[in-house]
């Protein structure tokens, strides 16, 4: 056995003397039959465990695991300590500059309102006449809306369109769906009622009409939640629409399914033998990247001007970055979880993916417009993903009680104020680890794209070092898989193991060899230690405050008032643990210890926003032999999630934005981490990074003109 490593405080580390280590993963790569029979020997007893503990040990698991000592306490979800500027203002609270603070208790529709005052003019002629082949752009939610209101097209005109298409696309040999739960009749039903409302001059909103797909581990009433299994609807059934699916439904939304996805969510190519692959629009020979394969190919091939998928390790911005489009992943708590398969983690969210920025904000806060103005605002790649964001937008009511997050707000794009924001912000950049990818041209675009953003804008680039990646992304893993398997198994227990595809009981395998010591040690390295009373002593006038709040806000309908939460929550032991919480606020309470958080939350003090690539390889190619039985390659998933894990395990939001092509022509994404709740700074960026990127852009292999009108 090794010898006991013990890690020195994080606030003590050195980062004069932290050296980057490449990732080098020790597993095979297997495809068809013999990835077949490795599972068969992974689930036999005594020779399974033998092949685990061997690939845990080569990859420097076990040594973490087992043998070292981390003086950090567990911190099991993200938590955030105050963090003041020079005048002594918590920052992680406060709205970022230059925004517009939205209500999220209000209506999704008044939210998307208010998204769209803050883009700029809309110009239909310079939109309108261009020629789609020869200079390629997609159409955006406004471009829709603009057809719509002057009677150029109809969503139900649309929805034929779009039906069309998808049956073609379920009839490929071998098969590659686009969704796995489609039913033609509901489309038409719902585009049929959007087209009554623009005929009779009262749409919703800027959404009304829009067509979104949705994940199929998201529910989306009345289609079932497979998960890309082939099983799961036989176990939980879909009663209602997801609250993200509810908030884009009231916008007018129309839904044209479930998006196909890597089985259970626990792969990063897209690959699913259990209905077909997925294709990249791009080139249909490569991977769309995972999980939320199907969202990304359907926006990406133009059927779809915005989807939903789930992140819980990249899953929204790897596929929007190998295909070409936009995702965002918000910060832990920013949206609401209930109502998906990944409901209970500490690493997942629902995000959007469009194949524009502006879309994707515009959907985060979904509106109901008043009034037709805003047809006069400009468009932007940018577009789709405001639209999306704008419309999901909302935390649950535990998560505003527990993580005090800021108000949630937008970037005002309209107004040179805004944009003159960007002048100050501090970009900071990991040399050692941005240049660690499988293709030079993969950073080379990055970097270009970067400089040209410091020249024109004039934002300061920032040399900054991260310790501990390799544990980092070891406590990733053991979380998400622990996670996982919580979760899966009552399913497993009764039966249901065995009819998963061999990719997901490959990792059920790891993920089962995992015990409570192995997540506890994770959470030391993601973590923090919690609040405790013998860190902080208040006051005798404070412990008079406390016990009035104890005593007096009886019954706790009082208390749900005061402190608009849910009366469901307010107990006497929520009244107790809220007004401590509130009690350490008023002193200025600052959690102790930091590791994995601590490095990051240094690191902010520093910057505002950390740059890499999104991914460190373009799309790669799918195996034949892959497209029956799966497939595990390490080796393409390390490059994949290289840069994505930190937002996942430590809740922070962050941005895939498309920057250019390598030479193969494959899509390149770029990647913005913000601070926590600092998505309107990531979105204001990267409306300028998506600015820049002035050359044309390419027209994908497979893209589909449903808005033609010509």
């Amino acid at each position: 056995m090794g010898k006991k490593r013990v890690m020195v405080p994080a606030e003590d580390v050195d980062l004069a003397t932290v050296m980057y280590e490449p990732e080098v993963i020790q597993a095979p790569h297997l495809t068809g039959l013999t990835f077949k029979l490795f599972v068969k020997l992974l689930e036999t007893p005594l020779v399974g465990p033998l092949i685990v503990s061997h690939l845990k040990k080569e990859n420097k698991m076990t040594e973490l695991l087992h043998n070292t000592v981390i003086p950090e306490a567990p911190m099991y979800r993200p938590e955030y300590p105050p963090q003041a500027d020079a005048a002594g203002i918590n920052v992680f609270t406060e709205p970022e500059p230059g925004v517009v603070v939205v209500d999220e208790d209000g209506k999704p529709e008044d939210r998307v309102e208010s998204a769209l005052n803050c883009l700029p003019p809309y110009n239909a002629a310079s939109c309108w006449n261009e020629d789609l082949a020869s200079s390629f752009r997609y159409w955006k939610i406004r471009d829709y809306a603009h057809a719509y209101r002057s009677n150029i097209i109809t969503p139900a005109m649309v929805a034929e369109r779009i039906i069309s298409v998808i049956e073609e696309f379920n009839k490929k040999k071998p098969p590659m769906p686009l969704l796995i739960s489609f039913d033609p009749e509901v489309v038409r039903k719902q585009a049929a009622a959007s087209t009554k409302r623009f005929e009779e001059g009262n749409p919703i909103s800027i959404l009304d009409g829009i067509f979104i797909a949705i994940k199929d581990d998201i529910d989306l009433h009345p289609h079932p939640s497979k998960g890309g299994t082939t099983w799961m609807h036989e176990v939980r059934s879909v009663e209602e629409d997801a609250v993200s699916v509810s908030r884009l439904r009231s916008c007018g939304v129309i839904f044209v399914g479930k998006a196909n996805m890597h089985e259970l969510g626990m792969g990063t190519t897209g690959n699913n033998p259990n209905y077909g692959t997925t294709r990249n629009p791009h080139a249909v020979d490569r991977y769309t990247g995972g999980s939320s394969s199907g969202p990304a190919a359907i926006v990406g091939s133009g059927l779809c001007s915005a989807a939903l998928g789930t992140d819980g390790g990249g899953s929204v911005r790897v596929p929007s970055s190998l295909c070409g489009v936009v995702g965002l992943k918000t910060t832990y708590g920013r949206t609401d979880m209930r109502g998906s398969l990944c409901d209970s983690g500490t690493v997942e969210i629902i995000g959007p993916i469009a194949s524009s920025v502006e879309d994707v904000m515009l959907v985060r806060y979904t509106c109901k417009v008043k009034t037709w103005a805003w047809l006069m605002f400009e468009i932007g790649f940018l577009e789709q993903l405001i639209s999306v964001y704008s419309a999901i937008l909302g935390s649950h009511p535990a998560d505003r009680i527990s993580m005090n997050p800021s108000p949630p707000c937008l970037p005002k794009l309209s107004t040179h104020d805004g944009m003159d924001a960007l002048a100050s912000l501090r970009l900071g950049k990991y040399t050692a680890w941005f240049n660690d990818v499988h293709s030079t041209d993969v950073s080379d675009k990055c970097e270009d794209i970067l400089n040209l953003l410091s020249r024109t804008h004039g934002c300061e680039m920032v040399e900054i070092v991260i310790p501990e990646m390799q544990e980092m992304r070891t406590a990733h893993l053991v979380s998400i898989g622990s996670e996982f398997l919580n979760s899966l198994i009552p399913d497993i227990e009764d039966g249901k193991g065995v009819r998963l595809s061999y990719d997901s009981r490959t990792s059920v395998g790891l993920f089962q060899s995992f015990s409570a010591s192995d997540y506890i040690t994770a959470q030391c390295i993601r973590g923090i230690d919690s609040p405790s009373w013998h860190v902080y002593k208040p006051s005798k006038k404070e412990l008079d405050l406390l016990n009035r709040v104890w005593y007096t806000l009886v019954p706790s309908s009082n208390f749900s008032l005061l402190y608009n939460v849910p009366y469901s929550s307010c107990t006497f032991i929520s009244v107790y643990l809220l007004s401590l919480a509130y009690l350490q606020q008023l002193a200025g309470f600052e959690s102790i210890l930091r590791r994995i958080m601590h490095h990051h939350m240094e690191i902010f003090k520093k910057v505002d926003v950390i740059v890499t690539p999104t991914t460190g390889m373009t799309a790669p190619k799918i195996p034949t032999s892959a497209l029956s039985y799966g497939e595990t390659d390490m080796q393409v998933t390390g490059y994949l999630m290289r840069f994505v894990v930190a937002a996942n395990l430590l809740g922070l939001p962050a941005i895939s934005i498309p920057v250019g092509y390598d030479k193969q022509g494959l899509p390149i994404g770029l990647q913005l981490i913000g601070r926590p709740w600092g998505e309107a700074t990531l979105l204001r960026l990267a409306s300028a990074v998506e600015e820049l990127c002035v050359k044309p852009k390419k027209q994908p292999a497979s893209f589909y003109d449903v808005l033609k009108t010509k």
